[in-house]
C-alpha cells in the first residue's frame, strides 16, 4: 500500500520512504525537502502557489515566506542543473515554482509479503453497507470490528487488527494481494443491509493462497438479533479454520442499539484532535445513559478522559481518578474483555500500582493474544521499566498484528527506539506522517539531539513547545511511570540536549 515513485533525469523520488536517489545513490536531502519536491513533482509543469507549498512542507503551521525560498535554494543546489543546463525548478515571479522536467511515475515499491504464523491467519475486511442508507455505515463497521474481536479472542486462530483491515475499505484489490500485505491465509468478505429493524449479512471465507471460496451464508434476522447471528459467523468460521468450536467467556453485550451505535461511532475518535475527543466524550456519556451495564462506553471513556487531558500537557489529578474509576466499572462488568483490561492496566502503571498493572496486562493477553493495542501500549510501560529488550519485541509483536496501525503505535515504537540507542531508527521512525507533528516530537528532538544534530533537534523542540507550552522536563519525568533510573536519565540527557526546557 506504498504510494508512487517518480523518476526524472539520475533521480528517484519516493515520497513514502522519504528518499532521493540519484543513480541509486542516495541524496542527503531533508525532510521538507522531500515534501516540497513530492508536491512539485506530482504536478509536473503545473504552477503551485507559495502558499499551497508551504502547507505541504509545513502543514498545519504558520511559516515566513523566506523559509520556502531557503528551501528551494537548498533543492536546486542538490539537484544540480537538468540535462539541457537548465534549471530542474522555475521561479514564477510573485506566484510560487514550477517543477519543469519529464517525469516518469513508477510503481509504488510493494510491501514484502509478510510471514505467515504458525496457526490459521485471517483478516476480516470491511463489509459493504448495501442499503441505501448512509446512516448504517457504521452498522456495518461495527459488525466489521466486532467480527475481528470474537475471532481474536479463539485460541488457534491469528487474527489482524482492525485498523490494518480497514486500511482497505472502499478499495477494490485482488485477495491474494491484501493477504500478503497483511501476512495471512484467510480472508472474510461480506456485505450487510439493515432496514426496518431487520438485518441481512453475506459473509463468505476465501482462502487466499488458492482463490477457493471454503464457505459462504447469507443470513437473515431480527435487529434485536443481531448479536446472536455474530456469535453463529463466529463459530461457522472458526469452525471451517480450525474444525472445532471453543467458544471463549462471553463478552459483555449491549442491551441498547442506540448505545452501541453511538459506541461504534466513538471508537473512531479516540486517536484525533481535541474536538473529536470532545465528541466522543459526548457520544460515550450518552451511550453509558442508555445502557449502564454495557463495558465498552466505560472503557472508552476512561482513555478519554485520559487523553483528553494529554491533549493539553498531560493528565490532571482530576482526569486520572476519573479515568481509573471509569476503567475499574469497565472491568467489573464486563472481566472478560480483553480492551477493558489492557486500559486499566495502562492507567494503573501511571498511578505508579505497577504489581496490579502487571497482572492485568497478562490478563488481557491471556483473554485475547491477537489484541494488538495490549502489546503496543505493554511496550510503552516496559520501556520506562528498563526492559527495553522486551518493550521492543512488544511493538513489534503489536505491528505483526496491526501492520497499518494507529499513529501512536509510531510514537511508541520510536520512544523504544531511543531507549535502545537506535537513535536513527527512532529518527526515521519519527519522522513518519502518521505520528510527525504529535507529541512524539520530544521523542525526534532527543534522537536528533544524541546524534549530534543539534540545529535540527533545536528546531524540532520548538515545534513541540508550540503545541505543548507548559512542557517541562522536569514535570514530565514526574508524570511517567518510569522504574529505571538510568533509562530515566537518559530520555532526560536527550530533552536537555535538545533544549527542552527544563
Amino acid at each position: 500500500m506504498q504510494g508512487s515513485r517518480f523518476a526524472f533525469g539520475p533521480f528517484v523520488l519516493d515520497p513514502g520512504a522519504g528518499t532521493l536517489l540519484r543513480n541509486d545513490d542516495p541524496v542527503a536531502i531533508g525532510h521538507r525537502g522531500v515534501k516540497l519536491l513530492a508536491a512539485l513533482v506530482e504536478r509536473p509543469g503545473e504552477i503551485l502557489g507559495k502558499a499551497e507549498l508551504m502547507d505541504a512542507a509545513w502543514p498545519g503551521i504558520s511559516v515566513e515566506e523566506g523559509n520556502l525560498t531557503v528551501q528551494i535554494a537548498q533543492l536546486r543546489k542538490l539537484l544540480g542543473p537538468a540535462a539541457d543546463g537548465g534549471e530542474w525548478i522555475s521561479t514564477v515571479p510573485r506566484v510560487g515554482y514550477r517543477f519543469t522536467g519529464a517525469i516518469n511515475q513508477l510503481g509504488g515499491v510493494r510491501r514484502k509479503p509478510l510471514p505467515l504464523p504458525d496457526k490459521p491467519s485471517i483478516a476480516v475486511l470491511p463489509f459493504v453497507n448495501i442499503s441505501n442508507d448512509l446512516e448504517q455505515e457504521s452498522f456495518a463497521d461495527g459488525l466489521t470490528e466486532d467480527l475481528i474481536t470474537d475471532l481474536s479472542r479463539m485460541p488457534g486462530l491469528f487474527v489482524i487488527a482492525r485498523n490494518s483491515a480497514f486500511a482497505y475499505k472502499g478499495k477494490s484489490r485482488d485477495v491474494r494481494e491484501i493477504a500478503e500485505e497483511l501476512g495471512v491465509r484467510y480472508l472474510l468478505q461480506g456485505s450487510a443491509r439493515r432496514v426496518a429493524g431487520q438485518v441481512r449479512i453475506n459473509a463468505q471465507l476465501v482462502d487466499a493462497a488458492s482463490g477457493d471460496h471454503l464457505w459462504a451464508e447469507r443470513f437473515d434476522s431480527s435487529l434485536e438479533d443481531i448479536f446472536a447471528v455474530q456469535d453463529e459467523v463466529t463459530g461457522k468460521i472458526v469452525e471451517a479454520l480450525l474444525g472445532r468450536l471453543r467458544a471463549p467467556p462471553s463478552l459483555n453485550r449491549p442491551k441498547n442499539l442506540e448505545a452501541y451505535d453511538l459506541c461504534v461511532r466513538a471508537r473512531r475518535l479516540m486517536d484525533d484532535s481535541p474536538q473529536a475527543a470532545r465528541e466522543a466524550h459526548l457520544m460515550l456519556t450518552r451511550a453509558i445513559s442508555l445502557d449502564p451495564d454495557y463495558a465498552e462506553p466505560y472503557r472508552w471513556l476512561a482513555i478519554n478522559h485520559w487523553m483528553g487531558e494529554v491533549h493539553s500537557s498531560g493528565p490532571t489529578e482530576p482526569a486520572r481518578k476519573i479515568a481509573l474509576q471509569l476503567a475499574r466499572k469497565a472491568v467489573v462488568i464486563d472481566p472478560n474483555d480483553a480492551g477493558c483490561r489492557w486500559i486499566l492496566a495502562y492507567l494503573l502503571a501511571y498511578e505508579r500500582s505497577f504489581a496490579e498493572a502487571d497482572a492485568e496486562f497478562a490478563k488481557a493477553i491471556e483473554l485475547d493474544a491477537n489484541e494488538a493495542d495490549t502489546f503496543a501500549a505493554l511496550s510503552d510501560i516496559v520501556v520506562l521499566a528498563g526492559r527495553v529488550g522486551e518493550g521492543l519485541e512488544h511493538i513489534a509483536k503489536a505491528f505483526r498484528l496491526n501492520p497499518f496501525p494507529a499513529s501512536w503505535y509510531y510514537l511508541t515504537l520510536g520512544q523504544a527506539q531511543y531507549a535502545a540507542g537506535q537513535y536513527e531508527a527512532a529518527v526515521k521512525t519519527l519522522r513518519r506522517d502518521e505520528t510527525y507533528r504529535t507529541s512524539s516530537r520530544r521523542f525526534l528532538a532527543a534522537s536528533l539531539a544524541q546524534l549530534g544534530r543539534l540545529d535540527e533537534a533545536r528546531a524540532e523542540a520548538e515545534l513541540f513547545l508550540v503545541a505543548n507550552p507548559h512542557f517541562s522536563t522536569r514535570h514530565w519525568a514526574a508524570t511517567e511511570p518510569f522504574r529505571d533510573a538510568r533509562t530515566l536519565e537518559h530520555f532526560v540527557d536527550g530533552y536537555r540536549k535538545a533544549g527542552l526546557p527544563e
